[in-house]
């Protein structure tokens, strides 16, 4: 069944389906640029996400009220380094927003 609003597609020679797979202990890796420590300001109505060295040092931290604010934010500062570590902080800060937005309690993966 054709989805009324794509176009019809044509598919490569060698297009395949692909399971995709996650081992939280093997495909872990540690980005050498730092890592994040995500909370919710209630005061502030905010996220806060306070980026850290590997050292355990706080070097900045950033503050918005979506999750688009903060990690465009840090990407752009070059506090990202790893395409895996962008995808973890945009799907937590995401999580954090949505908690925020429904007053729930966050808590980091």
């Amino acid at each position: 069944m054709a989805l009324p609003w794509i176009k019809q597609k044509t598919y490569a020679k060698d297009f395949k389906t692909i399971q995709g797979a996650f081992d939280p202990y093997k495909d872990w890796a540690l980005d050498q640029r730092g890592y994040f420590l995500i909370r919710l300001n209630k005061e502030t109505k905010q996220i806060e996400a306070a980026h850290c060295t590997n050292q355990h040092i706080i070097t900045n931290v950033i503050t918005g009220k979506t999750a688009q604010e903060i990690y465009i934010t840090a990407i752009k500062l070059g506090l990202v380094g790893l395409l895996e570590h962008a995808a973890y902080l945009g799907k937590e800060l995401k999580k954090a927003e949505y908690c925020l937005t429904n007053n729930q309690l966050y808590e980091q993966e």
